[in-house]
């Protein structure tokens, strides 16, 4: 079966730290850029942050820039995020994506996507909890 596994969600007090997985089963990461996409509730989805698999290029949301850090291992079929100095605001539903690198221009285009459903494949998400 193809499909993405989100780990590693919580509940994690602010200031604090958790990294979450996005494993793929069934195919290889290598030729998919990977994002990490969340949602609160009652907000729209967004794009937090993306690498690509040609270049290792990265994009980040501004607000987790310096806080969050993206990063693949090709080798583990997985993407890690890495989150630092947790906000209650970063309190959600993460989903991580994949698409086919070849279909996207730039990887802001991927975390920044005009349609949702472009995405090749979806994890069914893992929700992030920050309070104290």
């Amino acid at each position: 079966q193809l499909q993405l596994v989100e780990s590693g969600g919580g509940l994690v007090q602010p200031g604090g730290s958790l990294r979450v997985s996005c494993r793929a089963s069934g195919f290889t990461l290598d030729y998919y850029a990977i994002g990490w996409f969340r949602q609160a509730p009652g907000k729209e989805r967004e794009g937090v942050s993306c690498i690509s698999s040609s270049d290792g290029s990265t994009y980040y949301t501004e607000s987790v820039k310096g806080r969050f850090t993206i990063s693949r291992d090709n080798a583990k079929n997985t993407v890690y995020l890495q989150m630092n100095s947790l906000k209650s605001e970063d309190t959600a539903v993460y989903y991580c994506a994949a698409i086919l690198d070849l279909r996207i221009t730039t990887i802001q285009a991927m975390c920044v996507p005009t349609d949702y459903s472009g995405m090749d494949y979806w994890g069914k998400g893992i929700l992030v909890t920050v309070s104290s």
